[in-house]
């Protein structure tokens, strides 16, 4: 069992180390919204760290990952957002031909449902197999499949022409 300091230091050491790239995951699940993805990744970082002493050192990236996708589905989800997010006709999503790739990129992933657009965000942006993404979704493969396909089609009847994203 390792002491409580040391424990603090390895969080501490790989918070440092992964923050980022568990931001750049949040703000593709939440659509682009950086203050949401940071009050993603802070939230899934607290409930990392509380399972911290349980999670084994070789899976802790898979561990904080499923975290993420968790915390911005339950944002999704929320009571609150839902009422603060109520209109009484759904915007059209604009799509500026000549605008910046990235930004049309989160525009069409916030057409997609939350399971959709996270299959879609795991397996094709963050290039992970569909094991680890339906590990990190806490699904089936099956349902990884079946999400990442739709989603895809929904994707290309949206926006036809490829998108080049760094």
């Amino acid at each position: 069992m390792r002491r409580a300091s040391e424990r603090d230091r390895e969080f501490t050491e790989f918070v440092t180390a992964r923050r980022a790239a568990l931001v750049r995951t949040a703000s593709l699940l939440v659509s682009g919204d950086t203050a949401k993805a940071e009050d993603v990744v802070q939230t899934a970082l607290m409930k990392l760290y509380l399972a911290w002493h349980k999670v084994k050192p070789e899976t802790v990236d898979a561990y904080a990952r499923r975290c993420v996708v968790n915390a911005a589905t339950d944002e999704h989800r929320s009571l609150f957002r839902r009422r603060e997010q109520v209109r009484a006709v759904l915007p059209e999503v604009a799509v500026d031909g000549h605008g910046d790739d990235h930004q049309t990129m989160l525009q069409l992933l916030g057409t997609l449902q939350p399971g959709m657009r996270a299959a879609v965000v795991l397996r094709y942006v963050e290039g992970l197999s569909v094991t680890e993404t339906a590990d990190a979704m806490g699904c089936s493969e099956g349902n990884v499949k079946s999400q990442s396909a739709r989603g895809l089609q929904r994707l290309r009847e949206l926006f036809p022409t490829p998108l080049r994203v760094a």
